[in-house]
């Protein structure tokens, strides 16, 4: 049976937004788009949401979520198991703060009790997990260069990130199929793949898409580049990957 995306939305109670943005970032690709672009779902994709709503409970970032499930080893049947494993950990977690506010409660704030706020049993077992399946080639590579960051490292590639939307913005005026456009966002490209990940044509592409159908990018763009900045962008890149 196939669904349209309001009907999975109004099933799951997932946004329409949030499916879109999950479409554009190649986490839950629609089974099929019709002639007239609708988004179509079958219970395949609603059983990969269903793991992707579950990761997420479990605080996992959407990146890691997508190398998990893209991994050409991912067994649904064992992440499940695992899934579990981690939800009793947090319900054990839960019940253990539970238990500590209902002593502070009779006894007084005078009751001290750090223990219960450890939750490295919980990130031990949810590291397992990720090395276990976090074995994409992109996930790896922004992973080894996440860990060599430092602080001040990250502060200046977001700089830099910013400034290129800045000057991205500086260029509305133009078409996004102009020469100097076009040369910005090959430069973009080059910038993420330095820094973060290997951007090919189709992640730049889930990249633009995602510049306007997430709120918070979207308005990190537009506060960059000013009003306007984020779709501009993302419509330069459309054209940039149609082209290459």
């Amino acid at each position: 049976m196939m669904r349209t995306v309001k009907e999975v939305s109004k099933i799951t109670g997932v946004s329409v937004r949030t499916l879109h943005y999950y479409d554009a970032i190649g986490l839950l690709k629609p089974t099929k788009v019709t002639e007239a672009g609708y988004r179509m779902y079958d219970d395949t994709a609603l059983s990969r949401l269903q793991n992707i709503l579950l990761f997420r409970e479990l605080q996992f970032p959407l990146k890691e979520i997508k190398a998990i499930l893209g991994s050409p080893d991912f067994d649904p049947s064992e992440a499940i198991a695992q899934q579990i494993g981690l939800l009793e950990l947090q319900y054990k977690h839960i019940g253990e703060l539970i238990a500590f506010a209902r002593e502070i409660q009779d006894k007084g704030v005078s009751t001290m009790n750090f223990d219960v706020f450890d939750k490295n049993e919980i990130e031990k077992y949810k590291a397992e997990v990720k090395e276990k399946w976090g074995g994409t080639k992109a996930y790896q590579e922004y992973s080894q260069r996440d860990i060599s960051r430092n602080e001040d490292s990250y502060g200046k590639i977001a700089n830099e990130l910013m400034t290129m939307f800045s000057e991205l913005g500086g260029l509305k005026d133009l078409t996004p199929d102009s020469g100097e456009v076009q040369k910005k966002i090959k430069a973009l490209q080059k910038f993420i793949t330095d820094n973060y990940y290997v951007c090919t044509d189709e992640i730049l592409r889930g990249l633009g898409e995602m510049y306007i159908c997430d709120e918070r990018f979207k308005k990190n763009i537009d506060k960059a580049g000013g009003e306007g900045t984020a779709a501009f962008v993302s419509q330069a890149v459309s054209v940039y990957c149609s082209n290459s």
